[in-house]
């Protein structure tokens, strides 16, 4: 098991303890007592696999994750993998121009948005999770979009401090129905 420290832009990946104290005693601003080592001893030989972090001082963290990574590109690399993974396909497969691909025809489009609405009881206001749904014929998924957001915006009883998703985020889904939807 190896050991991946980074404080700012200063990271090592380490095999041992003694080198992950070296490392943390060349930087300044750590200060390396004896709770930190018995700390991150307890922690390195323990069975925890989630990452830890050390507070240095006010908004300043240095981190520690356990890896199998032999280098600090291969344990950059798995982490690019990892963060690849966590994307559901349709987004990581999606090209950037399916937007502005001319499709003329009708469209389902489903919107999730926070919407902002008055508390009767307290005349407060709060966002609300709102999804609506429209069929409307347009010439590209930008196009179904934008009449989406134009008309949500332009009805009275829609707050305008509400909060619309962008195109490209998960809370908007647009499905091509061809010239003739049945």
């Amino acid at each position: 098991m190896n050991i991946y420290l980074r404080f700012f832009e200063s990271e090592i990946l380490v095999n041992s303890l003694s080198e992950a104290f070296d490392f943390l005693q060349s930087i300044p601003d750590i200060d390396v007592d004896e709770f930190l080592m018995n700390d991150l001893t307890q922690y390195i030989e323990s069975d925890i696999t989630y990452p830890k972090r050390y507070k240095v001082r006010g908004r300043a963290y240095f981190i520690v994750i356990k890896t199998t990574a032999k280098t600090l590109e291969e344990f950059k690399e798995i982490g690019l993998q990892a963060k690849d993974n966590t994307r559901p396909a349709e987004v990581r497969e999606r090209p950037q121009d399916v937007f502005l691909t001319q499709n003329e025809g009708w469209y389902d489009a489903t919107i999730n948005f926070k919407r902002v609405v008055c508390l009767p009881q307290t005349q407060k206001f709060q966002y609300c999770d709102t999804t609506f749904k429209a069929r409307l014929r347009a010439s590209c998924v930008q196009e179904c979009y934008d009449r989406v957001i134009d008309h949500l915006r332009s009805r009275g009883d829609i707050d305008p401090r509400s909060q619309f998703p962008s195109i490209k985020g998960r809370n908007f889904e647009c499905v091509f129905l061809g010239e003739n939807p049945e």
